[in-house]
């Protein structure tokens, strides 16, 4: 084996990019590139049922969203493609036609009902269900009599007798499996196509994969995948899986959660930030050294070690991710943040794709007006309900402060300022405002909550002079006449 680290991420083409697999992409390419070693995506499309249309070109698009690059896959190539299972078909058959001749692995002629029956009687006699063997010892002619009959053979891995198979999981530490009761498994279907323990055995040898991170759900494929190792004297590659990730009641993410999203595709169309994501995601089920949360992919990749990575169930916190982007979208400059949540604001309705000059001005400072609560681009729409109302309605607590005795006062005052206003700007806005103080000699929330509530139905809010500025001088006088009269 290369003392050089190369690892891989082996996506099926069954589906869009998960947040489970992203983060065992973003764990592999971060210790790749922490050890200055190789990062490979490799594509496991031999389950041709399962695949769906696009399901390659969404996995490999998503990665790149995140921010992670590769140095061998099926788009550049590399010395040890091909990089999809699919075509490499012959490069199996030669291992597998190998383990025949030797007698390490034999053809199994059983069909779906006899095993079927064999699992039923099993969990009858209360056994673990598992292939009793019944074809390993066929003879040639017993063979060629079942191949008369039209039957097609599976070919079997002969699990070894009485072993004990163990190995030191970079996360979970040493672990070990009996041989005893596993039974003689499956490497090659009826079909000939090769299943996944004996695929991904042949390729990460033949590709030179010296460490495989992977979910914890892997764990039990790993006591066969050393077997095959084993069967051809292969060095071993240095395990690691990964605990899983759970929703914040603890459960086991499912993808019929619905309190989680949970495909990378649909957190850049609600117009999260990719590099929040990966920041986010990093952090689920690893810690770095101290307390700090917000970091770079360059420092990601400089501080990651992979002996941080959780023995613990990585919660997710939704919550969390909320902060966290939120953190992000604060420092963008506003020429940043537009095309984040614009289209948004489209998509609602609010407001057209072929607006004026003055109506893009008008818009771009609304958006930057809630640069500052912003968690996501979409939000957009329910922070900024407001601007796009005829009629506001005011809640209990906004009734409260318009019974101030010295709210007819304040907005009468107001409303004499701003009809005098011709540039309606936020800084007019808030001269104007002082202009009420002076005038009526209010100040602090007795000045400023009844102006707020009035115009916008809300006790709390971005900056004032630049929310009423973005209103629109006709419509916050309308506002103000209508709670005057």
């Amino acid at each position: 084996m290369t003392n050089e680290v190369r690892v891989r991420y082996a996506p099926s083409p069954t589906g869009h990019l998960h947040i489970g697999n992203a983060r065992t992409a973003l764990f592999n390419y971060l210790f790749a590139k922490n050890q200055g070693g190789k990062f490979i995506v490799r594509i496991e499309d031999t389950d041709k049922k399962r695949n769906i249309e696009g399901g390659e070109e969404s996995q490999l698009k998503y990665l790149k969203w995140l921010g992670i690059d590769w140095d061998e896959s099926v788009d550049v190539g590399g010395e040890y493609g091909p990089y999809r299972q699919s075509e490499r078909n012959d490069i199996y058959k030669k291992y597998y036609e190998e383990l025949l001749e030797r007698g390490l692995a034999y053809k199994c002629y059983c069909t779906e009902e006899e095993l079927e029956k064999e699992r039923e009687e099993q969990i009858a006699r209360g056994e673990t269900p598992h292939y009793s063997g019944k074809h390993a010892n066929l003879t040639a002619e017993e063979q060629k009599a079942y191949e008369n009959q039209g039957l097609k053979p599976s070919i079997r891995f002969r699990v070894p007798a009485n072993r004990e198979f163990r190995f030191t999981d970079m996360v979970k530490g040493d672990i070990s499996f009996e041989s005893e009761g596993m039974g003689d498994f499956v490497i090659v279907k009826k079909d000939g196509t090769p299943t996944y323990n004996f695929a991904v055995a042949v390729d990460d040898h033949l590709m030179k994969i010296s460490h495989v991170l992977r979910g914890e759900d892997h764990i039990s494929n790993t006591p066969k995948q050393i077997m095959i190792y084993e069967a051809f004297g292969w060095d071993i590659p240095t395990f690691g899986h990964m605990t899983l990730i759970v929703n914040e009641q603890r459960k086991k993410l499912s993808k019929r959660d619905e309190s989680i999203i949970q495909f990378i595709e649909q957190y850049e169309e609600l117009g999260y930030l990719s590099d929040a994501l990966f920041n986010f995601i990093a952090l689920l089920g690893w810690s770095p050294v101290g307390e700090e949360e917000i970091y770079s992919k360059e420092q990601l990749i400089e501080i990651f070690d992979a002996a941080r990575l959780s023995k613990s169930p990585a919660v997710f916190d939704t919550q969390k991710l909320a902060w966290m982007n939120n953190q992000y979208i604060k420092q963008l400059e506003v020429d940043q943040l537009v095309p984040l949540a614009l289209p948004h604001l489209v998509k609602a309705g609010k407001v057209s794709e072929a607006m004026s000059g003055e109506e893009k001005e008008r818009i771009h400072g609304l958006i930057a007006l809630y640069q500052e609560q912003m968690s996501y681009g979409a939000e957009i729409v329910t922070l900024t309900e407001l601007f796009f109302k005829d009629d506001i309605t005011y809640n209990d607590e906004a009734k409260a402060v318009l019974d101030g005795e010295q709210v007819p006062e304040v907005l009468k005052a107001f409303v004499s300022e701003l009809e005098g206003l011709e540039d309606f700007s936020a800084e007019n806005v808030k001269a104007a405002i002082k202009g009420v103080q002076k005038a009526t000699g209010q100040k602090g929330k007795n000045l400023f909550m009844p102006i707020r509530v009035a115009i916008t139905g809300q006790t709390h809010g971005p900056d004032l002079p630049k929310s009423i500025a973005v209103l629109g001088k006709n419509t916050v006088l309308s506002r103000l006449e209508n709670i005057i009269s």
